[in-house]
């Protein structure tokens, strides 16, 4: 199978699934930047390691990789970069820090963006803090809740930033 050139890979959270409103609306805004979409199915376990071996052994690959996350998948997706070296990373409100899975992710990209919403009340803001702060990646506080979903337009405008920096010349 051949390598694509334009690549965005989803990690959907612990409640949703691989087509969820945010998932589906950022993939409209990477199909009009000319990426390919792929959106891993995770709902067959609540275990975040158990979806980062699944994303391992699927192992997208393209000249271009962005992988991107939301809440438990932006674990699986942080957790990712170390072994997938994407070019650039997006998450939303991750849920990194939590006890039994409070491992620091490697390897991030230096091209990574975070979006949060103020009135989180699944995983505390101070875990997008923290990751922001450690990784210095770019950092956006909603007036929003976990889901984000009332945030589209702002979330759509910050990842379309974030993919047109990946496919500028290295």
């Amino acid at each position: 199978m051949p390598v694509p050139d334009r690549l965005v890979c989803f990690a959907h959270g612990k409640e949703s699934g691989p087509w969820g409103v945010k998932i589906s609306r950022l993939a409209e805004v990477a199909r009009g930047r000319g990426f390919d979409i792929v959106s891993p199915e995770y709902r067959h376990s609540v275990d975040p390691h158990r979806r980062l071996a699944q994303l391992l052994a699927e192992a997208p690959r393209a000249a271009v990789l962005v992988l991107v996350g939301s809440s438990m998948g932006g674990y699986v997706s942080a957790h990712a970069c170390r072994a997938l070296r994407p070019r650039a990373l997006y998450l939303m409100a991750p849920a990194l820090y939590f006890p039994g899975w409070e491992e620091e992710p490697e390897a991030i990209p230096p091209l990574c963006a975070v979006a949060h919403g103020w009135g989180d009340t699944v995983v505390p803001l101070a875990a997008s803090l923290r990751f922001a702060e450690r990784h210095r990646a770019e950092l956006l506080v909603l007036d929003s809740d976990h889901g984000l979903n009332d945030q589209l337009p702002a979330l759509s405008l910050q990842f379309d930033a974030l993919l047109h920096r990946a496919l500028e010349p290295s």
